[in-house]
Parts: structure tokens; C-alpha cells; sequence
């Protein structure tokens, strides 16, 4: 058996081995190793193949190098996901020591390419299903499962800003004031998020993750159920980020108004469940707001250090869209005016002086 030409490996030892671990598998799992093609790879060092089986279905391989990525959590998490009633990838084999994984398909087909972006309301179905996801995997939360989602771990997060989008892409040493401005501003995030009650978190809940299934006849969207992938990451931390992660995406900017409709309809399904989301929409918002602004700043860190760090230029093209939303929340709330006047600074933009609209807080 020889792999696809398509698929390149940088390490001969790991391609034999990988070799002889598909052979292995292939005759339980009635596997047709001849079809094995490259399905997609990832900001991690993971990569994904897709083969065929005597079925007629076709199943997922995941090459997950041990000295770079540990497939144990994405074992044990795509467990938990699976007990709290969500559609995630089967493991139907594991090489432990040498991080290949037999999984389920769950189709080629992302919520982001089906989206119908010049028509936000055609989405609502989607998006629905997306929240009865959450809430499902968030009902199933308990502590001391999940490495906790703590300020060490939001303060490392946030870091990656300075240290990889302001000093390493945009070439720039902060001043003590600024620095101190960025020192303040971080300070403030952090406490505003550990004030969010604690659930499950995915960490990376956005269309690119989320799997369309085939819809059945006659049925609605949401009876389909959505496909989970990329949740090895997963913490016990703010029940906000998933949501904020959603609704605040990396490949399309939503307009507001269709960002606050599916997040109050998420709010209003989470508030059945139980969950502890609060009885105030406001202030529920204010926080998915504030947890957001944590997160573009680390991914605009982790873009610029996937394309100075690892060779993938990609991720870079969609940092303004990051700046463009730490901007919008920075411009909403007096605390974060300093923040805001940083980024500026960063990104050499002029603002009018004058008043600033629609910021509150």
C-alpha cells in the first residue's frame, strides 16, 4: 500500500509507520487504503485524510504528530461531547504512540460554506441548531473536568497580542505609557471575564467547526443536527465564549443586528436550560462583548504567529477583521477608550476628534 501522491510526508520514518498502522486497521474496518486523499489541515501540526471503505461510506484519518500535538484530549473530549447528546466524530482506532486516529466522517460540508452571507435571516436555521448545540454542551458541564479556562491561562492568551501582532508583524516597541495603557486595559478584561459563571467550552465554536448534515427529507434544519469538530482544546471556563466565538467569527463579519438576534435567541434557549446565563440580556451582552474582545486579541496574536512562526500566511489576511472588532468593542465602553486609542496608534488610523456615538457602559 502507498499513500496518495497528494499527501507529502517530511519524516520517512513516519510515513512507513503510518503505512503499516493503516495495513493493520484497513481489513476490520473494511478500509480501501488505495483512496486515501488529503481532506484538510489545520493551524495545529495535525492533518486530516479522508478514505473510502467497502461500505461505501468514507472515513476520517487524523495525523496528529506526538512530539507537537497530544490526541488524548480530543479522545476523552469527543467522549464527553458524545454523552451529552452532540454529533462528533466516532474514534474507531487510535495509535496512541504515534498519534494516528480511525475516525467517523461527518461530511465534507462546514456551516460556512452554506452560510448565505447577502441574506443574514436564510441563516437563522443554521444558527439555531449551532445554539442547541451549545446549550446541550453546556448542560453537561461539571468541574474538575476540564483544565480550568483561569486568569494564567486568559493572561497567556492575551499576551500573544503584544508579544506576536504588535512586536513580531507590526514591528513595534510599546513606550512605557503604552505599555501601560495595554497593562491596564488587560487587567480589566480579565476580571470582567472570570466574573462568567464557568461551563463547558469548546474554544473554538465558529461555522469553519461545525458540520452539516444531510437534511432529511422533509425535515427542517435543526432536525439534521450539526457535526462538532476541532474541540480538543476544550476548558471549563465563561459560559460567553462560545457564543462570542459564533457570532464573532474569523471568515465573515456579521452586522449587529443579526449578531444581538441569534445571541438573545441563544440567550433565551440557555435561560430554559438552566444555564447561568442571567436574567438580564444587557448585562449577558456586555459580557459575551467583553469575552470576545479576549479573543480577537489572542487571535490576532495566534495569525500573526502562524505566518511568522510556522509558514502559514493565510491566517494573516484576516487580522483587520480581528482589529476591526477590538476597535467596535473598544469604542463602546469609556473604560476601553485608551484601548482603543492604542490600536489606533498601532494601526496608524486617524480618528476625527469629536464626539464618539453609541458607546456606552
Amino acid at each position: 500500500m502507498s499513500p496518495s501522491p497528494s499527501i507529502v510526508w517530511a519524516d520517512p520514518a513516519r510515513q512507513q509507520a503510518f503505512e503499516g498502522w493503516l495495513a493493520a486497521v484497513a481489513p476490520t474496518h473494511r478500509l480501501l487504503p488505495e483512496t486515501l486523499r488529503l481532506a484538510s489541515a489545520d493551524a495545529s501540526f495535525r492533518r486530516y485524510f479522508r478514505l473510502d471503505a467497502a461500505d461505501g461510506d468514507s472515513r476520517i484519518v487524523m495525523d496528529a504528530p506526538p512530539a507537537t500535538e497530544n490526541s488524548e484530549p480530543f479522545v476523552r473530549i469527543a467522549g464527553l461531547m458524545a454523552a451529552a447528546g452532540l454529533r462528533v466524530p466516532e474514534v474507531l482506532a487510535w495509535d496512541q504512540a504515534n498519534g494516528f486516529l480511525l475516525l467517523s466522517d461527518l461530511g465534507p460540508q462546514t456551516l460556512l460554506d452554506v452560510l448565505d452571507f447577502d441574506h443574514p435571516d436564510a441563516n437563522r436555521p443554521h444558527y439555531m441548531a449551532a445554539a442547541d448545540a451549545l446549550v446541550a454542551w453546556q448542560k453537561a458541564s461539571q468541574p474538575g473536568v476540564l483544565p480550568p479556562y483561569d486568569e494564567a491561562l486568559l493572561r497567556r492568551e492575551l499576551q500573544l497580542f503584544p508579544d506576536w501582532y504588535v512586536a513580531r508583524h507590526r514591528g513595534i516597541t510599546l513606550d512605557d505609557k503604552q505599555q501601560a495603557t495595554l497593562n491596564a486595559a488587560f487587567d480589566a478584561i480579565v476580571q470582567q471575564n472570570l466574573t462568567a459563571p464557568a461551563v463547558y467550552v469548546h474554544r473554538d465554536f465558529m461555522p469553519r467547526n461545525l458540520m452539516i448534515a444531510a437534511t432529511p427529507p422533509g425535515g427542517a434544519v435543526s432536525d439534521a443536527g450539526l457535526g462538532v469538530l476541532d474541540f480538543q482544546d476544550a476548558v471549563y471556563g465563561p459560559i460567553t465564549y462560545d457564543i462570542a466565538s459564533l457570532m464573532r467569527d474569523a471568515f465573515h463579519t456579521w452586522e449587529e443586528d443579526f449578531v444581538l438576534d441569534i445571541t438573545v435567541r441563544y440567550w433565551q434557549k440557555a435561560l430554559k436550560a438552566g444555564l447561568p446565563v442571567g436574567a438580564d440580556f444587557g448585562e449577558f451582552y456586555r459580557g459575551v462583548e467583553w469575552m470576545g474582545l479576549q479573543r480577537h486579541l489572542k487571535v490576532a496574536g495566534i495569525f500573526a504567529r502562524l505566518t511568522l512562526r510556522d509558514g502559514k500566511p493565510k491566517y494573516l489576511a484576516d487580522t483587520p477583521r480581528f482589529i476591526h472588532y477590538i476597535r467596535a468593542t473598544a469604542a463602546r465602553y469609556r473604560e476601553l477608550a485608551p484601548l482603543l486609542r492604542l490600536i489606533d496608534q498601532i494601526e496608524n488610523i486617524q480618528t476625527p476628534v469629536g464626539f464618539a456615538y453609541g458607546r456606552v457602559g
